[in-house]
């Protein structure tokens, strides 16, 4: 394909731009030397405003997509779905007219190629796919922006180039990945802009109110859910993605002001093992298209640097371990309209050129290549029909006996993609655990794609580079705390799982007594707090007892009937109600005689509503507060009140019974916050705090907390050589093994004296004296998957990551980890919940 642009001297313009104001024509984004559709309606006719004039809004972008798909026979639109705040998640499917027309056909014919049987399709014949996304970063806006301009290009380019183009290939465009995101920051651009652009990076313009525009509505990192598909957003594009396994899948990002631009392949050794050298000898050759198209324009950039192939769950990976080829893109950004930088006065136009200029020659690359890429796609697949999996391995089992609904929400995962699972036919026993049926699930790996079973699964601690641009461990069992076992030989399974039932639950028999379940359900909170909120009492116990052939563990949630501003009846409505669709079993209890502690023992303590506020704003990490918000809002059903560090000082904080602390960005918070919280600990609150502010914690005498130093020093470490040497002493994000006392509080509901966290941090705490103070205490080696350094791996041997402290009338909780790690890591969510219902027993 031929690319026509302006000339230099008007990119110097652009780029380097003097005061910034000239007049942004379209033909600055467009190719020259084309002819474009009449009939087709350009961006500034839609949204009002010329691409790059001002920050697109959702809206606007979506109307321009649907007025375009109107317009133009090249053009499907489809809503696949709405984002938290209501916004449609939109996809451009866009090609020639006659493939339109039987669009279905070619998609069923591209899946062939994946399947058995492949060998006797001819990839000359086919389409190829690419998919194309922008900004899953909402405040990374020239991706979104560039995507007007090349729609539009799309829909109204003429020529034969063109035409033959679209015939031999189906673009898949996702316009905004990010909706919430993109028109968060929009918003703050444009209120911000200046009719006489201001490129002082000093300006409010360049420093958004936090959290700034770049997660979804919950504060999540979109850019990091491809594997764990928790979030809308997510799930829409990871159906159209195994809807169609496209060849290629592009994500337009930005990076720092100061920077050019980045397109993979990234640094050579971090490539995850699991990916085929072939991908990153194509990714390559794709690289060159850019490089050509961005040395045509007279734009700096780089590659094979800064970025890494290695975690699944990015949009620029995840492709690599589905046979297709995943390319990521870094423009520096303008974070504005104009602002300087060290490569001279960065332009919003300039940088959503280049993001059109690599979005043109990836639809350049993916043409020259077509058969290529088709050719490895088929490959992919057959290698792996053809070769015998790891270790003789024949599946993967996994469950949980008291606990149905962590095990359903990883089968619920598997079923996103397309990987197929069976149920127990029976309850067996594999390497001395026990799966029960209903409970547990069998994964064959004798199906289309095992190595993204084997990247979900397994776990690896050894590697051939230190340094990982994200986590470097996911091993979804250990996330959700199950058990599981490879397996040689497969058990008696069922039929595949094609729709997962519903999760049940419910009441046994009315009492008139009392009520019991036990607190291992995964959503044992929910119905705890909705009975609470009810205005009943509740009780727990801190014993084990058993009665009626059942045995009753820690934790064992106990509703007496009298004494209840609720009738008989209503209390059995409302506990039916509560555990639908829960997973939970509840009891009716006819008497309060059991074997062990009695129903009215003072072993059974009472529990008081939770009333609990969250730490937001200026100070605080947002991914952890919006892990902590989605847990409470969406799986918990649970108020929590979110107060904002900028008003803490303002607010009345007695009616809370419990305040969490996220973790801190920065310098943290104020003394005289600190003050404040102190006191109100002092009156009885219970103080919870994750990660950075154990130092916090400390300082300010809420905790007594003795830290292992690093006394680490570099010897025979070049100056060239600093980066990569304190690089590998991040823990950027591995899973370890703890040691729990059961009988603890904070431990109620979990089965195991073994208990894997995930861990992020270099916090490493000296355990107390006294044994039953360590709750939770790593063990001697605990590192279970993922990477740490030797020096590290020493001060985490032995060490906890759970403090339990009073204050005066209060409780101080601390958790070195994060518990609730990008909504994913079901298996350790309990312990907030933990510290939340039972922080005063502790």
């Amino acid at each position: 394909m031929r690319y026509f642009y302006l000339t230099f001297c008007c990119l110097i313009a652009f780029q380097t731009g003097m005061s910034g104001q000239e007049r942004i024509e379209l033909s600055y984004y467009l190719p020259e030397g084309i002819t474009y559709d009449p009939a087709i309606p350009k961006p500034s006719e839609v949204i009002g405003h010329e691409v790059g004039a001002w920050h697109v809004t959702h809206d606007k972008l979506v109307q321009y997509m649907q007025t375009l798909a109107a317009a133009s026979d090249r053009i499907q639109i489809e809503d696949r779905g709405r984002t938290f705040e209501d916004r449609p998640v939109l996809l451009l499917t866009i090609t020639a007219p006659e493939n339109q027309e039987r669009l279905e056909t070619l998609r069923r014919d591209h899946l062939q190629l994946t399947e058995t049987g492949a060998s006797n399709l001819n990839p000359a014949d086919m389409p190829v796919v690419v998919y194309q996304g922008f900004s899953i970063h909402g405040n990374e806006p020239s991706g979104a922006n560039a995507g007007l301009a090349y729609a539009y290009y799309l829909a109204a380019a003429q020529g034969p180039e063109i035409e033959k183009m679209l015939r031999d290939m189906i673009i898949l465009m996702d316009p905004s990945f990010n909706p919430d995101g993109l028109q968060r920051f929009a918003y703050w651009a444009n209120t911000n802009r200046s009719m006489h652009l201001n490129p002082d990076g000093n300006d409010r313009e360049y420093h958004e109110v936090w959290p700034g525009g770049r997660t979804n509505h919950y504060w999540f990192d979109m850019n990091r859910d491809w594997l764990p598909v928790q979030l809308p957003e997510s799930r829409a594009r990871i159906k159209t993605f195994h809807d169609w396994y496209p060849n290629i899948l592009t994500d337009h990002h930005e990076m720092g002001t100061d920077a050019t631009f980045f397109f993979q392949p990234g640094e050579p050794s971090r490539v995850h093992p699991l990916t085929p050298g072939r991908n990153q000898e194509l990714t390559a050759e794709i690289g060159t298209y850019h490089a050509k198209a961005l040395d045509g324009i007279g734009s700096l950039y780089y590659s094979e640097e800064d970025y890494d192939d290695y975690y699944y769950g990015k949009g620029s990976t995840f492709p690599d371990v589905n046979g297709g080829i995943g390319i990521l893109f870094e423009q520096a950004s303008s974070r504005g309209h104009i602002q300087e930088s060290e490569n001279g006065i960065l332009t919003f136009p300039f940088t959503i050129r280049n993001q059109f200029v690599t979005a043109l020659s990836t639809m350049e690359a993916a043409w020259n290549m077509r058969t290529k890429l088709l050719e490895y796609q088929r490959d992919f697949f057959a290698d792996m029909r053809n070769t015998k999996t790891k270790k003789g391995t024949r599946g993967v089992i996994f469950g949980d006996a008291k606990d149905g609904a962590r095990a359903w929400h990883l089968a619920e995962i598997l079923q996103r993609h397309k990987i197929r699972f069976h149920e127990l036919r029976s309850d067996t026993e594999i390497d001395g655990k026990t799966f029960h049926q209903g409970k547990s699930y069998v994964v064959p790996m004798d199906q289309k794609n095992p190595k993204l079973i084997r990247a979900m699964f397994e776990k690896r601690t050894t590697f051939t580079d230190s340094l990982f641009y994200d986590i470097s461990a996911w091993t979804f069992p250990l996330a959700f705390n199950l058990d599981y076992a490879e397996m040689t030989r497969l058990p008696e399974i069922g039929e595949a799982v094609s729709t997962l039932k519903p999760l049940q639950g419910g009441v046994d028999g009315q009492s008139a007594y009392a009520y019991l379940f036990e607190w291992h359900e995964y959503y044992t909170p929910k119905v705890l707090n909705g009975l609470l909120q009810k205005g009943l009492r509740a009780k727990v116990a801190k014993e084990r007892f058993s009665m009626d052939e059942n045995k009753y563990d820690y934790g064992t949630v106990m509703i007496p009937v009298q004494g209840q501003t609720m009738t008989s009846d209503e209390i059995y409505t409302l506990l039916q109600d509560l555990s639908k669709g829960t997973g939970v079993q509840i009891h009716g209890a006819q008497t309060g005689k059991t074997m062990g502690i009695d129903l009215g023992s003072r072993e059974f303590d009472p529990i008081h509503t939770p009333k609990v506020g969250l730490l937001v704003g200026n100070g605080i990490q947002s991914y952890d507060a919006g892990e902590i918000w989605h847990l409470f809002d969406t799986r918990y059903d649970m108020k929590i009140t979110k107060i904002d560090t900028d008003y803490l000082n303002r607010a009345d904080l007695s009616g809370y019974t419990d305040i969490i602390i996220p973790g801190f960005r920065g310098s943290g918070i104020s003394e005289q916050l600190a003050e404040k919280l102190k006191e109100w600990v002092s009156e009885g609150g219970t103080l919870i705090g994750y990660r950075n502010t154990a130092q916090w914690l400390d300082k300010n005498e809420l905790l007594d907390l003795e830290f292992r130093r690093d006394t680490l020093k570099a010897e025979d470490i070049s100056f060239e050589q600093r980066s990569a040497f304190q690089g590998a002493q991040v823990t950027g994000g591995a899973i370890f093994e703890t040691r729990t006392d059961r009988s603890h509080p904070i431990n109620f509901g979990y089965t195991n004296d073994r208990l894997p966290l995930f861990r992020n941090t270099n916090i490493y705490l000296e355990p107390s004296e006294n044994s039953y103070e360590n709750p939770i205490q790593y063990t001697s080696t605990p590192l279970l998957s993922g990477y740490i350094s030797e020096e590290n791996a020493k001060k985490i041997s032995g060490s906890v990551p759970l403090k339990i402290g009073k204050h005066n009338r209060g409780k101080v909780i601390l958790f070195t980890d994060n518990t609730n790690f990008r909504a994913f890591w079901y298996g350790t969510n309990k312990l907030l919940m933990n510290a939340i219902f039972f922080g005063h027993i502790m």
